[in-house]
């Protein structure tokens, strides 16, 4: 099963066995502790078994049952024989507070690989031993698989949920007579499955059976990407316990985290989008099928504030002088890959005038108060659901705040604050109901490796949308608002199909800024229309440099959406470090929307996609789901030739650009404007029209100096946004204007989630004044840059 895949450059496995087991509900326990960059506690899971309740032996030859499906060459260890007797527990008497004291952890005493396993040293074979033959199964003992990299695991053990006071009420016999595994089994599948009405007192038994003591330490094993865990004698899911807890320390080089400096040079951390998402914040199941809930408690030093995302305004408890203890919660179901926090000295931002409470707005309109007289309207699984509260589907604006490093504060005053009410109304306005019910925005330190990230009820804006006017920040914010409805409240059921989330929220983008602004129609248009052309421009040029491989928006094509008998799997180019900063998905999938939008009229599209977002809101989709809905919804004048099957073969399942060329032959002559008298028009240029200009520019073979020091000038660029300015960076590069070359050294370093291009471009012309400089600015930042982008930048460089 220890996979040898390249980290670098392959696809990227999903190994939990979801098949099999599901985790319904994460606890995390957590310390930070910013001295050693470690995160150490425990987690807590708990199970409900999936629809296939196999033994071990089965489940191995089911897994390759599909000689299509890459994900079996994946293979379970070579089981252990031996009996095992189970070391010491903790205490009931020590509980929850026992093992997570403020800021200590436990020495780390464990091999070169930071990790506890406890087969070997319980059955004298090899932990490492593992079988490739199918025929060869061994034990037939139940394998649970967690999805796992770069953690230190301690221990592994059942929880007595059965020892917690009051809990009886879920047994179905009326007496604790007897405990056995049967009974706690029971137990949790009773809780688990309280209707959506009692989410509080579920969540409060959470927590109180994540504090029981454990009663049982489990067998484990770890390898590149999983968490294999076993209890001797237990042959099948529905008999494996369904609550465990297990003990582990983050690692300071893990891939899940980022361990750096706010831009007041104080020390964070933050989740940032990693590529192997969160297994090296903690062991899950990372499948997107794995729908759970969380709550967690994270404590740090008194002076930080932790971010998370939660349904609830957390607020710190002073534990004891110097730490705080911070817990957030969600009720809806979400994909573990979701789960985002950030740590760091952030300071709250509010406008210099207060519009209104917006905590006590949120206390009475939160979906967690909902009133559950309409539970069951809805097509998923139980949970509290705004869409069924009558006060929610009419709030415009969801409470918000505003988190940056104190410095940052006069830009998110001058530029942030103001736009999120207009933004999140806006965004109302097109797609009714916000899923969730709060919204903080976090201003992330310089080396955040892109423009934004939104997670539920949090989203992440880079430094670089606070320069120039309010254009680019107001754009980037709508981009993530929508991610609220397409890539959290709807997922894709493959991750594969990245444009069921961000063509969807380019496309959308355009049009709740232009109503967040107040555009007349005609202006809101040929906003648009500019968009589009600055977008065909950048596709044109991303087909012409990427593989094409990379170009497919449905690359497993009739396997989409499959995976093997245990649900395991593996994410296409997932960990190719040129995915990160590659748009097709984005752009060929905003172009789709684009033309359907065109096919139906707008009207019709939107009074669709409503229709759509309230059919599948808190489910998983594949792109057959939209486009037969859709083709369902459509005149039969306005189908055409269209068909599932032809949109697929035409923009899903090909690479390069569809054939539009009536489109292009529209749309590539913007109308001319009379020339006025004087020439003062030209000098309030709207941020897409300097970008425009300046893409027009850099086609020209040759500029003099004399005519970039005009545009400069004329045009004030090294003030206006990244936008402009990575554009401008790029025509100093291109005809060496040297005189402009700090503009592209603060670029590089100050705007690093847009830099990486840059530094090609410096390196290809071979000039070796701009070598130098690239090679400079990146000694400067790559102690700090994005893991990733770093390995990018070094192979562009040395």
């Amino acid at each position: 099963m220890d996979v040898k895949l390249d980290p670098s450059r392959d696809d990227l496995p999903l190994l939990a066995n979801t098949g099999h087991i599901l985790v319904k509900h994460y606890v995390l326990d957590l310390d930070v502790d910013f001295k050693s960059q470690i995160i150490e506690g425990s987690i807590v899971l708990f199970f409900e078994p999936g629809n296939r309740f196999k033994k071990q032996s089965s489940s191995i030859e089911e897994t390759c049952q599909s000689e299509s499906n890459e994900a079996c060459k994946f293979r379970m260890p070579e089981p252990c024989h031996n009996p095992v007797t189970h070391t010491s527990t903790f205490s009931s008497k020590m509980g929850y507070d026992g093992f997570s004291v403020c800021g200590k952890g436990v020495k780390d005493t464990s091999g070169k690989d930071g990790n506890h396993d406890n087969w070997e040293q319980a059955s004298g074979i090899s932990s490492s031993k593992y079988c490739c033959d199918t025929g060869n199964h061994g034990s037939e003992d139940f394998l649970l698989v967690l999805d796992c990299c770069d953690l230190s695991v301690l221990k592994v053990e059942e929880v007595d949920v059965a020892a917690v006071p009051g809990i009886e009420k879920f047994a179905r016999s009326p007496t604790l007579t007897v405990v056995s595994e049967e009974l706690r089994n029971q137990i949790i599948r009773e809780l688990v499955t309280l209707p959506a009405d009692r989410w509080r007192e579920q969540l409060d038994y959470y927590a109180r059976c994540s504090q029981a003591p454990g009663c049982g330490e489990l067998l484990f094993d770890t390898d590149t990407w999983s968490l294999q865990i076993r209890k001797t004698g237990t042959q099948a899911a529905t008999d494996f316990p369904h609550a465990i807890r297990i003990r582990y320390r983050t690692k300071p080089q893990g891939r899940s985290v980022t361990w750096t400096s706010d831009q007041s040079g104080r020390p964070c951390v933050y989740t940032m989008g990693s590529p192997i998402n969160n297994r090296a914040l903690f062991p899950c199941q990372e499948p997107p099928v794995a729908m759970s809930t969380w709550q967690a408690t994270v404590r740090a030093a008194a002076s930080f504030v932790v971010l998370m995302s939660g349904e609830n305004s957390a607020k710190p408890t002073q534990l004891h002088e110097g730490c705080s203890s911070w817990h957030y919660y969600v009720t809806m179901p979400m994909p573990a890959s979701t789960f985002t926090i950030a740590v760091g000295s952030w300071a709250e931002m509010k406008p210099e005038t207060c519009l209104s409470n917006d905590l006590a707005t949120e206390r009475s309109l939160s979906s967690s108060e909902a009133d559950f007289r309409y539970v069951g309207v809805c097509g998923h699984m139980e949970y509290p659901c705004r869409f069924q509260n009558a006060s929610a589907t009419t709030q415009e604006i969801i409470p918000h705040r505003v988190f940056a490093p104190v410095c940052l504060k006069g830009a998110c005053q001058e530029t942030l604050l103001r736009l999120i009410p207009p933004c999140l109304s806006a965004a109302h306005s097109v797609l009714g109901t916000h899923p969730f019910s709060r919204l903080d925005v976090l201003i992330v330190p310089a080396n955040f490796p892109s423009l934004g990230m939104a997670s539920p009820h949090i989203i992440f804006l880079s430094q670089s949308t606070l320069t120039g006017m309010s254009h680019l920040c107001g754009t980037r914010l709508c981009h993530e608002i929508a991610h609220a409805w397409f890539g959290l409240a709807i997922g894709a059921r493959d991750w594969t199909e990245e444009w069921l989330s961000e063509g969807f929220a380019t496309h959308l983008e355009d049009v709740f800024w232009a109503r967040a602004q107040q555009l007349a129609p005609r202006e809101a248009q040929e906003q648009q229309e500019l968009r589009a052309c600055l977008r065909w421009r950048r596709l044109q040029d991303e087909v012409r440099n990427s593989p094409e491989e990379m170009q497919v928006l449905r690359p497993n094509k009739e396997e989409t959406g499959c995976v093997s008998d245990s649900g395991s799997s593996v994410i296409k180019h997932g960990l190719n470090p040129e995915k990160a900063f590659m748009q097709v998905h984005y752009l060929k999938g905003y172009f789709l929307l684009r033309f359907l939008a065109k096919r139906l009229g707008d009207d019709t599209y939107f009074s669709f996609l409503r229709k759509f977002v309230h059919t599948f809101h808190g489910q998983l989709i594949l792109s057959q789901d939209f486009l037969q809905m859709l083709l369902e919804n459509i005149p039969e004048e306005k189908r055409l030739e269209l068909s599932v099957e032809n949109i697929f073969r035409d923009w899903l399942e090909s690479s390069g650009i569809p054939q539009v060329a009536k489109w292009i032959r529209v749309n590539r002559r913007p109308r001319k404007r009379k020339r006025r008298e004087t020439e003062e028009v030209f000098e309030k240029l709207l941020p897409d029209q300097l970008v425009w200009l300046l893409e027009c520019l850099l086609e020209q073979k040759t500029l003099k100096p004399r005519t970039l020091q005009s545009l400069e000038r004329t045009y004030h660029l090294p003030e206006q946004d990244a936008e402009v300015r990575h554009r401008w960076c790029e025509l100093v590069v291109k005809h060496r204007y040297t005189k402009a070359y700090k503009d592209v050294e603060r670029f590089l370093q100050e705007d690093q989630a847009m830099g990486i291009y840059l530094y090609g471009e410096l390196m290809v012309g071979e000039d070796a004044r701009q070598q130098q400089l690239a090679r400079r600015c990146f000694e400067l930042t790559k102690e700090q840059m994005d893991r990733s982008s770093a390995e990018v930048v070094a192979e562009m460089l040395f």
